[in-house]
C-alpha cells in the first residue's frame, strides 16, 4: 500500500480511537528493518483529546506473507502493553485493529521513539559499552520478572515439557516442511536434543533480545523493540540469544551482542535479576539460536523464493545459512 493510501484510511481511524475532532497525518514513510513485518513512522496533529498536539507514531502492520512462528499483531500488542506496564523500557503501545477494512491487514499504533537500532552502525560505535549493556542486563531482568500465568497472555501455552525440548520439536516440524534436505540443521537438533539442560523456571522471554532490536540515542537505550515472539521460557535462552555470535554483526570479540564482554554482561544481569547465570545454558542455548535463526532464515527466503513476495530483504536473508551451519558444526565440536 502507498503511503497516500494508507493516509487516507488512517486518518479516520485515528479520528475514531483517539477522541480528537480533528486528525491530519502531516507526514508517513515506511521504515527499513523489520524483517517480518512492516513498520511506518508517521506525525500526525490531534486538534483535541488525550493525544492533543502532535504525535510522532509508529504503525506496525504484517507483511505480505509472514514466519509461522511470529505472533499475530494482537498478541504482539498485548505482549507489548504487559511489558510496558511492568515497567520495560518500550514504546509505549496506543491502539490495536483487527478490522481488516481498516488497512487490509491487522496493525497496531505505538509511540515513536528515538534512536537508532542499525546493529552494523551500534557495534562500530566505540562510545558504546559498559553503559550499554549494564542498562540492557537491566531491562531484560524485568521483562524475566514476568512469569506465567497472566490473563491478558493466554495465547501463550504454558509449556509441560522442558523449553528445549518443545523448540526442539517444533523446529523439527519446520525443518520436515521444507523441499530440500538440511542435513547440517539435523544434526544441529539432534545435539540439541542429547544435550538438553535442566532448567525449570519459566518466564516471559523476549525471544529475540538482541542488538538491532533495541534503539539507542546519543549512547541511551531508548526503548526495547520487536515483540513477536514472545514466550515462556528459560531465562538463560534470552541471553544465548543476545550473545550468539550471529547477532554480533562482525564485532565477533565483544561476545555479548557485539557491544562488550559476555562476563560483564552477566555480571550486570545477576545483579539486577537475582539469579545466577548457567554459563553452560548459555552456550547450549548458543547453539539452539543458530538453528533457530537458520530455520527462520530459510523461511524468510521462502517467502521470496516459494510464495512469491516481492521482498528483496526477505530474499537476501537465507543466504546466511551456511555461516550459521559453519558455527553450529563448531560450537557442537564437529568442525574439529
Amino acid at each position: 500500500m502507498l503511503a497516500n493510501e494508507l493516509q487516507s484510511r488512517l486518518e479516520p481511524w485515528l479520528l475514531k480511537v483517539s477522541d480528537a475532532d480533528s486528525v491530519t497525518i502531516i507526514d508517513m514513510a515506511k521504515l527499513s528493518g523489520g524483517a517480518i513485518q512492516e513498520n511506518w513512522s508517521l506525525s500526525a496533529a490531534f486538534s483535541s483529546g488525550p493525544m492533543a498536539g502532535m504525535q510522532k507514531l509508529v504503525v506496525r502492520t504484517d507483511a505480505l506473507a509472514s514466519v509461522s512462528v511470529s505472533h499475530s499483531r494482537a498478541n504482539e500488542f498485548s505482549i507489548l502493553r504487559l511489558a510496558f506496564d511492568a515497567g520495560v523500557k518500550v514504546p509505549e503501545p496506543l491502539w490495536c485493529c483487527d478490522d481488516q477494512n481498516v488497512l487490509g491487514l491487522p496493525f497496531f499504533v505505538m509511540r515513536r521513539i528515538a534512536g537508532t537500532a542499525a546493529g552494523h552502525k551500534l557495534t562500530k560505535d566505540s562510545g558504546l559499552g559498559v553503559d550499554l549493556l549494564q542498562s540492557l542486563a537491566h531491562e531484560l531482568s524485568l521483562i524475566h520478572t514476568i512469569k506465567p500465568a497472566h490473563d491478558v497472555l493466554t495465547f501463550l501455552p504454558v509449556p509441560e515439557v522442558n523449553t528445549a525440548l518443545r523448540d526442539i520439536e517444533q523446529y523439527q516440524k519446520y525443518l520436515d516442511e521444507f523441499n530440500a534436505p538440511h542435513p547440517i540443521l539435523e544434526w544441529g537438533l539432534s545435539w540439541l536434543e542429547r544435550n538438553i539442560p535442566d532448567g525449570k523456571e519459566l518466564v516471559l522471554t523476549h525471544q529475540d533480545f538482541r542488538t538491532g532490536n533495541y534503539m539507542v540515542d546519543d549512547g541511551q537505550l531508548t526503548g526495547i523493540l520487536d515483540w513477536e515472539f514472545g514466550a515462556w521460557g528459560d531465562p538463560m535462552s534470552d541471553i544465548g540469544w543476545f550473545c550468539a555470535k550471529c547477532w554480533r554483526f562482525g564485532a565477533n570479540h565483544k561476545e555479548a551482542g557485539g557491544i562488550g564482554d559476555r562476563e560483564d554482561f552477566y555480571k550486570f544481569y545477576e545483579s539486577q535479576s537475582g539469579r545466577n547465570v548457567d554459563t553452560d545454558a548459555v552456550v547450549y542455548w548458543e547453539v539452539m539460536a543458530h538453528v533457530r535463526w537458520a530455520i527462520v532464515a530459510i523461511q524468510q527466503g521462502n517467502r521470496f523464493m516459494v510464495e512469491g513476495e516481492q521482498n528483496l530483504e526477505a530474499a537476501l536473508t537465507a543466504h546466511v545459512v551456511p555461516e550459521l551451519e559453519l558455527e553450529i558444526m563448531g560450537m557442537t565440536g564437529e568442525a574439529k
